[in-house]
């Protein structure tokens, strides 16, 4: 059984404060947010957001008998299950660096001695099989509409976008013999877990490390995802 899990809400950024207090009560109190940007196109908002506006990325993470009655709120006070109103998934996590680094993090939940120490000196989580798989690509910054026009060639209908700073770059030129861009952008995109060789493959033919964009592509299994619409 998967013993904790990290979960991601996507929301509009009006919403976040909804978002963070939903979190709060279930017991989430330890969370952080991410600004971030939409990316579906006009002619497929509905696939996934409503419109492409700012968005709000809170992570937090929740025991396993946490993740269904979070669920439940979010549905109940959010509508987060009816498309267009964000999306939340949860990721299976295998461990935490420490007992202090445990109890920061599940602050107001409750973990039993047994699971706790299985999760902070073994690892806790089981193979999964699901039915989703949350994307990392993480490129140059302004070659968005490159990675998703190649993920949406495969099959992805959207994601999200958020700012961020490579290191290294001295190194990889170095040793790699080319250079990488210091400012970058992490693209989350959700996709169902029978289309992501597909859609990875993709995006590193067409945005990958040989390209301007420069994309490296990894993902991971989704243990619940709700609030997407995929086409048929």
């Amino acid at each position: 059984m998967e013993i904790l899990h990290l979960v991601m809400a996507v929301s509009d950024r009006y919403m976040a404060e909804k978002v963070i207090g939903l979190f709060q009560e279930n017991n989430i109190f330890t969370t952080d947010v991410v600004l971030g940007e939409g990316t579906a196109p006009n002619e497929g908002l509905e696939y996934l957001y409503q419109n492409p506006k700012e968005k709000a990325i809170v992570f937090g993470v929740i025991t396993h008998a946490g993740v269904g009655p979070l669920i439940k709120s979010f549905k109940r006070k959010l509508y987060i299950d009816n498309p267009g109103n964000g999306i939340v998934v949860t990721v299976p996590l295998n461990s935490v660096g420490g007992k202090r680094s445990l109890e920061y993090i599940l602050d107001g939940q409750t973990l039993n001695l047994l699971d706790r120490k299985r999760t902070t000196e073994k690892g806790g989580r089981m193979s999964v099989n699901t039915d989703f798989e949350l994307i990392f690509v993480i490129a140059n910054e302004g070659y968005t509409d490159m990675i998703m026009d190649a993920a949406r060639s495969a099959g992805a209908s959207g994601g999200t976008v958020i700012k961020a700073k490579g290191t290294g770059a001295d190194y990889t030129e170095k040793f790699f013999g080319f250079s990488i861009a210091s400012e970058k952008e992490i693209h989350l995109i959700v996709v169902p877990a029978q289309g992501r060789n597909n859609i990875m493959k993709a995006i590193m033919e067409k945005a990958g490390l040989n390209s301007k964009a420069q994309s490296i592509v990894f993902s991971l299994p989704v243990s619940n995802a709700i609030g997407l619409r995929l086409p048929d």
